[in-house]
């Protein structure tokens, strides 16, 4: 089997020279003239950010991806679906809200936005996934299934949960329901180290579910039978008091991530972009993001979502830690930057069930666009 190709252009721009130009000129280097999208529905995929986060793609990425879509003859609309977790993208008004607070809307991208998943994030269609190990059918947001072409276009970073975010994982999580999403984690649920818990109860802020009870020590603990496996939790503890109880939970939800995403593929068209900038340790599902753990790379794109994925991974694994990030608080020499920021997750999982389940492959061959 000959080597996905992928493409890649760095973020630096000679005079005159913008970086959307570059964009768009890995677009079509890319191969996504290659689509057939006269009057075809094209769901562009992405995350508008949560609020207070700074580290989200700028709307000015999804207008040239729209753009080329609508020169090629297509219909394109941005979306995504809602979140279980407590913040500002829980149902579809204050998702739209939190678009537009972030700059994403008709005007500044070009195109519509649909929340995939409906007002409360019930409205989903059960898809079957041909190949699943550990599940048989996913439950995406109808809005996903409805386009008749896909783009996934990601922002690369950080995740406490499955190592890193990219394409898969904005595939996966992000095109499913909140039922969808709760069939993904409900085998990973979280513990407390008492020993690190300091009472602050800033955890319990951001627990949806109100699993997280505290006792008369005022340490937390968390209910097993009311946690959904978010992982906002994870992320929100300062004092590294809260990890998963086991790699296993975590590996269950990289498969079953993967499976999800193969089920919002097969059948359809679809292309996928990656912008490896402001590369920030957690997902851009939190209200904040912490700084930069590499320099800004790159953008990358490939008809191959995993070749994509592993790509990114390698370009940031090889680059140099920055100074003062959470990166080089851990780094120590480690080639794996990933397991260094979040030693409880296994990213390889992620990509190896994908491979197991024909959604693209590891190898690639790497293309680069001036």
């Amino acid at each position: 089997m000959s080597k996905s190709a992928v493409y890649f252009t760095s973020m630096r721009c000679q005079v005159g020279d913008s970086l959307l130009q570059k964009l768009d000129r890995l677009l079509g280097k890319a191969g996504i003239e290659n689509i057939k999208f006269d009057n075809k529905f094209v769901a562009i995929k992405l995350h508008f950010g949560e609020p207070g986060n700074l580290s989200f793609l700028r709307p000015n990425f999804a207008k040239v991806v729209a753009d080329r879509v609508k020169q090629l003859g297509g219909h394109p609309f941005l979306t995504d679906c809602n979140t279980l977790y407590v913040g500002r993208r829980n149902n579809a008004l204050v998702h739209l809200d939190a678009a537009y607070e972030n700059g994403y809307s008709p005007l500044s991208t070009g195109c519509q936005i649909v929340i995939g998943d409906g007002l409360r994030g019930a409205d989903d269609i059960d898809v079957p996934i041909a190949g699943g190990v550990l599940l048989k059918s996913a439950k995406i947001g109808r809005a996903m299934m409805d386009a008749d072409i896909f783009i996934s276009l990601s922002h690369f970073k950080g995740h406490e949960m499955t190592g890193f975010g990219g394409a898969i994982k904005n595939i996966g999580m992000g095109c499913g329901s909140r039922a969808g999403k709760m069939a993904m984690h409900n085998d990973g649920k979280p513990a407390v180290n008492p020993k690190r818990c300091v009472g602050c109860r800033n955890c319990a802020k951001f627990c949806n579910q109100a699993a997280i009870k505290f006792g008369a020590d005022k340490k937390a603990g968390i209910d097993a039978k009311l946690c959904i496996g978010c992982g906002r939790c994870i992320g929100s503890c300062n004092y590294h008091a809260i990890a998963n109880r086991s790699a296993s939970d975590v590996d269950a939800l990289n498969r079953k991530m993967a499976e999800y995403a193969k089920a919002v593929l097969d059948g359809r068209p679809h292309f996928h972009i990656s912008v490896v900038n402001q590369v920030s340790p957690y997902c851009d599902c939190h209200g904040e993001n912490d700084a930069a753990v590499v320099p800004d790379l790159g953008i990358f794109a490939s008809l191959d979502p995993v070749a994509l994925d592993q790509a990114c991974i390698d370009a940031v694994n090889a680059a140099p830690a920055l100074p003062g990030s959470a990166l080089s608080d851990v780094a120590a020499g480690c080639p794996d930057h990933f397991t260094s920021i979040h030693p409880a997750t296994d990213w390889r999982v992620q990509i190896s069930h994908a491979e197991k389940i024909g959604l693209g492959q590891g190898e690639y061959e790497l293309v680069t666009v001036e």
